[in-house]
């Protein structure tokens, strides 16, 4: 896969900046025991995510974070990288969401996003959507989480 960059930055990009076939990679963000703790003790309260002596006794032999505590980062590093400041109007869902390789304290985040397929609406011409495959990586290049989302973008002209 080839990483490119966009010809528009984020907050100058519409619908056709979005090219098939791109991809880009963005990171990292580094997931404390603490934060993991936070996190899951508030959304996912799983022994496996609050307690770090229960979850050496667990199917994953220590501490991980919740798939939706990653699911957050990966949002963060989409909205502040990738989803357009101009005209993301919104998304309609996300297909194919996999946890494939828990994520660890001291871990280090980043995602890879290929641009899969683009579309203009033929009843909304001033927009078009845009489907993504978004694949969350740790600090050894392994994919951890991937999913497709479907984002719903203004067009420029």
């Amino acid at each position: 896969m080839t990483t490119t960059n966009f010809a528009a930055p984020i907050d100058q990009r519409y619908f056709e900046d979005y090219v098939s076939g791109s991809t880009f990679e963005y990171g990292q963000i580094s997931l404390s025991a603490d934060e993991i703790i936070e996190f899951a003790r508030r959304f996912d309260p799983q022994p496996i995510h609050t307690d770090p002596e229960e979850a050496k006794r667990g199917p994953f032999k220590g501490l991980i974070a919740s798939g939706w505590h990653t699911a957050g980062v990966m949002m963060r590093l989409l909205a502040d990288h990738y989803i357009s400041q101009v005209a993301s109007m919104a998304s309609p869902g996300v297909d194919e969401i996999r946890w494939m390789i828990p994520v660890r304290p001291g871990d280090s985040l980043s995602i890879r996003v290929t641009v899969l397929e683009t579309k203009r609406s033929r009843s909304k011409p001033d927009r078009g959507t845009v489907r993504s495959l978004v694949e969350v990586m740790n600090q050894n290049r392994e994919i951890v989480m991937s999913l497709k989302p479907l984002s719903i973008m203004r067009c420029r002209a």
